[in-house]
């Protein structure tokens, strides 16, 4: 589902990008790219990106969200690389019981 995500998000960035060059300077990249608004390519390309923008207004409404890699355990670990925050507990505590 990631990929899905991916794909659609540059297919939008694409189609963003389009459109900005349209409405600011009357250029149509995808056409110039592709031979025309009317070419074969040019066509696939407005629909992929008319899919994908259908797709993540769907995914707003159903909650949808990309899967992390990661695990949040809502515990957030203070720690560094030079040592465990245990370890660093346990050297206080053996030196509070020194005194």
């Amino acid at each position: 589902m990631r990929t899905l995500h991916a794909i659609a998000l540059t297919l939008l960035v694409i189609g963003g990008i389009n459109w900005g060059l349209i409405g600011f300077f009357q250029f149509d990249l995808v056409a110039a790219i592709f031979g025309g608004q009317t070419s074969v390519l040019s066509r696939i390309i407005y629909g992929l990106v008319g899919i994908s923008a259908v797709y993540y207004v769907a995914t707003l409404f159903t909650g949808e969200e990309v899967e992390d890699d990661t695990v949040n355990t809502g515990r957030v670990n203070y720690g560094t690389e030079f040592a465990e925050e245990n370890d660093i507990e346990n050297d206080i505590d053996d030196d509070l019981e020194d005194r």
